[in-house]
């Protein structure tokens, strides 16, 4: 059934008496709860799909049996119910103690709609503003942008900061087949450092969704792959040196990057098999990176925690992909010392958005 944006907009009205009385209960605790931010969630929106219904290209919505589907290629996800619901977004906030949520748009981003990319972009910083309006102290605004068109982007960018107060950027590991380590793309992270708002991952459409398409393993293997593959570029392409004050998040533990980066610095350092212009070790720069903690592996936490430090992990659920519940409970079963813990759940966050 198609939704309407009213529709969908008046739906959402009785999320805020839920973000009231979590918040209300929240201050009136005796005990004082750790703040727990939730760094990456997403919506879709009416628009967006009805958009998407149109197009006779990828990125394609479908219907089938009476759900709706998006389709890029071999990839295919159904738009799950709670993609559209802002009640149970807040609800499952509750529920969880979620106080705070940056909230994004779900993929595909503009960079797959060609010239119409700037629209889209506008389109959808527009829709997620509207939510951060209406819930202001329940989430913060991530932005996309039309990455094919950099003026338009940096056009954008400087609009969501400026007037729609976006907190930081979702950047897609792959922009339509192309990397954000490429050189046309440099001016994106010299304006996120100049704005001093975060950078965060997210995968998009996989490189490799041809040859791990079989036994459905797109979203399995191929978005870790696209997170490795991202963030492993941008390490070596020497982008941390040349704006050493960015900040820069990688979502799922960095994909697979964590446990092989050993062989990483040990091909780059050793073999020589990498860039000569490097001025520390490809290690090095990934601990200068913020990872979120979405794995449903409570031993990859630990590794990361080991490997990265308190500092630089950051709590998020994937929502509504996944229940925040179960990377929450997965933390907590790490027993981490208290202070580590409220870091990761809530603290390093509330310094990265400035909340």
């Amino acid at each position: 059934m198609q939704v309407s944006r009213r529709e969908f907009m008046i739906a959402g009205a009785g999320g805020a008496a839920l973000g009231r009385a979590a918040l209300a209960a929240r201050s009136a605790d005796t005990e004082v709860r750790p703040l727990v931010v939730d760094c990456q969630s997403h919506l879709y929106f009416p628009e967006i799909l009805a958009r998407m219904e149109k197009r006779k290209d990828d990125p394609v919505v479908f219907t089938k049996e009476g759900e709706r589907w998006v389709r890029m290629g071999p990839w295919v996800r159904r738009v799950l119910p709670k993609h559209m619901d802002l009640p149970a977004k807040l609800a499952d906030m509750d529920a969880n103690g979620i106080a705070v949520t940056a909230i994004s748009i779900n993929d595909p981003g503009p960079e797959w709609f060609g010239a119409d990319g700037p629209a889209v972009a506008r389109e959808c910083n527009d829709f997620i503003a509207g939510v951060v309006r209406r819930y202001p102290q329940r989430f913060v605004g991530l932005c996309v942008l039309p990455l094919q068109d950099m003026t338009a982007s940096m056009d954008e960018l400087e609009r969501c900061v400026r007037k729609l107060g976006m907190r930081g950027i979702l950047l897609y590991t792959n922009l339509a087949g192309r990397f954000a380590d490429e050189p046309e793309f440099r001016p994106l992270f010299a304006r996120a450092v100049e704005y001093d708002i975060p950078v965060l991952l997210h995968p998009a459409k996989p490189v490799t969704s041809e040859i791990v398409k079989d036994y459905e393993m797109i979203s399995s293997l191929g978005n870790m792959f696209d997170d490795t593959i991202a963030l492993n570029r941008i390490l070596l392409s020497g982008i941390l040196d040349q704006y050493p004050g960015l900040k820069l998040v990688c979502p799922h533990l960095g994909g697979t990057l964590p446990y092989i980066i050993g062989r990483i610095d040990h091909q780059v350092a050793v073999l020589k098999r990498g860039p000569r212009y490097l001025t520390k070790a490809p290690s090095a720069y990934l601990r200068q990176v913020y990872l979120d903690i979405v794995s449903p592996l409570p031993q990859a936490m630990r590794f990361a925690y080991e490997f990265m430090g308190a500092d630089r992990l950051l709590y998020a659920s994937d929502h509504p992909w996944v229940d925040p519940k179960l990377i929450l409970d997965g933390l907590r079963s790490l027993s981490l010392p208290k202070a580590d813990e409220e870091k990761i759940l809530g603290g390093n966050a509330q310094k990265l958005f400035r909340l």
